[in-house]
């Protein structure tokens, strides 16, 4: 069985994505890492070149600015890094700059990945989030966090990534046939400097937005605040330890009642049946549970 890690990644250092942790916590079950460098402002290339191991193959893009509907050239940018993983690869395990695995699911990824090797039907393998919002201390628990993604895929050459690159589908429009994993993949998205996370949210809506919503948002994103959020929870787990490092360099405060829940009656009342059952009702699904 081979394995292929891919990903995509720009401006790393200028917006603190964990990149570097990210490669790092997955590759010990790649044979290779392909990660596409985009052009940046910063030293990103010499960021990505400094982490020591010979799986890694670097491709350098320059990204299509005018790609500014639904996030669309972050999904080419993902297909670049996909489409120069080895042809001989079995499966093509994709990670976003600000995701990591713990090792502590690493033997339970491994097993299913030689599991699911030689059945077909299988197109993907599905990972749970978790997502951590203003500090490590705290995840998010309302139903504005999505569950789960595919995250591996099988590497036919049938599949590319799905609108802003959250996730993928089959050339022809079809959702991937999948196997939920017991494995749960961290997300650190939310968690940066303040000045940091506006300035990541100033750039990257531009992929989504017109410049009339910019400007708009980027004065509003001067004083961003992290209080400003419906509901999170206290994370009891342990992190990564590729992750260590990081979290001990964290140098802004921030503190949440829990208690606190700035949610509708309706929200509030989808989230005690999710609570209760474990069902999410209306959950979007780009993906179709064997």
């Amino acid at each position: 069985m081979k394995v292929s890690g891919f990903s995509f990644i720009r401006n790393a250092i200028k917006f603190d994505y964990p990149i570097v942790e990210a490669i790092q916590s997955v590759l010990p079950l790649c044979d290779e890492f392909v990660i596409a460098v985009g052009r940046s402002e910063d030293n990103t290339l010499g960021l990505i070149q400094s982490i020591p191991s010979d799986k890694i193959r670097i491709i350098e893009t320059v990204w299509d600015d005018s790609l500014r509907e639904g996030g669309r050239v972050l999904a080419v940018e993902t297909d670049k890094a996909l489409a120069a993983v080895a042809p001989d690869s079995d499966w093509a395990f994709y990670i976003q700059g600000d995701e990591v695995l713990p090792e502590k699911y690493l033997p339970a990824v491994r097993k299913a990945l030689e599991h699911y090797q030689h059945d077909q039907q299988v197109e993907g393998l599905l990972l749970n989030y978790l997502h951590f919002y203003g500090s490590y201390r705290y995840v998010g628990d309302s139903r504005r966090w999505y569950r789960r993604e595919v995250r591996i895929i099988r590497n036919n050459g049938n599949i590319a990534a799905y609108r802003d690159a959250q996730g993928f589908r089959t050339r022809d429009n079809r959702k991937l046939n999948v196997k939920l994993l017991d494995a749960t993949m961290y997300h650190y998205g939310w968690v940066k400097p303040p000045e940091k996370q506006a300035d990541k949210l100033s750039n990257f809506g531009r992929y989504w937005h017109t410049d009339e919503h910019m400007a708009k948002s980027r004065e509003e994103l001067k004083g961003f605040d992290y209080r400003e959020v419906d509901s999170l929870a206290l994370f009891e787990g342990t992190h990564p330890a590729v992750m260590q490092a990081r979290i001990d360099r964290m140098n802004w405060q921030f503190d949440f009642d829990i208690r606190q829940k700035k949610l509708s009656f309706k929200n509030k009342l989808l989230k005690t049946i999710e609570n209760l059952t474990g069902w999410r009702v209306g959950e979007y699904r780009n993906y179709k549970l064997l």
